[in-house]
């Protein structure tokens, strides 16, 4: 009797678990699906000039990341200050996010047409932290394709930390060369739809675009990756590196289908000197 009497306990204890473990994860998922629609608010009132976004910024903690803005809330509205009246247009493409950071990918006129890459970090609600890469639009890529266009719906939940593995392991493998030859391991042969304005479409087209930057002695190189977010299906790597013979962050967004990488967009930047910086926060701590 004592001995069944333990067992309907411990069941009845797992379930109690398993019940506060969902509601603990549905609660979560509410507040960054609730981050995720203030970062697209405020991004969007740089071009509607809304006023009650901005609340969403915590005004005692604002650490600014991006190298040409200065420090705080009133660096964030000086810049604002600075675009000429109705220029700036938003268009907020696909959004995710990762705990307390929002990742938001953006189509924008600011201060000319721009593709950017969003980092803002949360904390009790508030943004209190926002990192960036912007890069100049092109009206033609090589693949045909826009920098933001593609899918957009956040699926497989699941296997966020899986697929957060999977780029994590393609960049120690194949971007910094510890075992190139295991490419076709995380990248599809298949498909694998390219949005890089210069890259064509494919593992062809990675290889060709590599090969021409080498053979033209400005070859990609990835040195180093700071930090990895993800939500389902989507993941972004911020790495810093070499391109054009420039230091460069690398910002790169992933689309993971059945376990293999199927799509890219990226974000490349010139990486400033910490001297010219408007601000001192460092352009990769996170």
């Amino acid at each position: 009797m004592k001995r069944l009497a333990f067992i309907i306990l411990t069941v009845v204890s797992i379930n109690t678990y398993a019940q506060e473990s969902n509601n603990l994860v549905t609660k979560n998922q509410k507040e960054m699906d609730l981050n995720k629609q203030k970062v697209v608010e405020l991004l969007k009132s740089i071009e509607t000039g809304a006023t009650e976004p901005i609340g969403y910024i915590n005004p005692n903690k604002y650490i600014q990341h991006n190298q040409g803005v200065a420090d705080g809330l009133a660096g964030f509205g000086a810049l604002l200050h600075q675009l000429p009246k109705g220029s700036a247009k938003v268009n907020t493409v696909r959004v995710f996010a990762d705990g307390d950071y929002v990742i938001a990918h953006t189509d924008y006129n600011f201060f000319g047409p721009k593709i950017g890459i969003d980092i803002f970090r949360f904390e009790e609600g508030l943004i209190v932290g926002h990192w960036d890469n912007l890069q100049e639009k092109v009206e033609k890529t090589a693949s045909g394709r826009t920098q933001v266009d593609g899918p957009i719906e956040i699926v497989d939940i699941d296997k966020t930390e899986t697929n957060k593995t999977l780029v994590n392991n393609m960049l120690n493998d194949v971007f910094f060369g510890a075992a190139p030859d295991k490419i076709t391991d995380y990248i599809s042969t298949e498909k694998y739809n390219q949005h890089n304005p210069v890259i064509k479409d494919g593992l062809a087209g990675l290889g060709e675009a590599l090969t021409s930057f080498a053979e033209a002695g400005m070859p990609m190189i990835y040195e180093k990756n700071h930090a990895i977010f993800g939500e389902g299906n989507f993941v972004l790597s911020v790495s810093e590196g070499v391109f054009m013979k420039e230091k460069v962050s690398f910002y790169d967004i992933f689309r993971i289908e059945n376990g293999k990488v199927v799509e890219h967009w990226d974000a490349i930047q010139k990486i400033i000197p910490a001297s010219e910086a408007k601000n001192t926060n460092g352009k990769f701590n996170f």
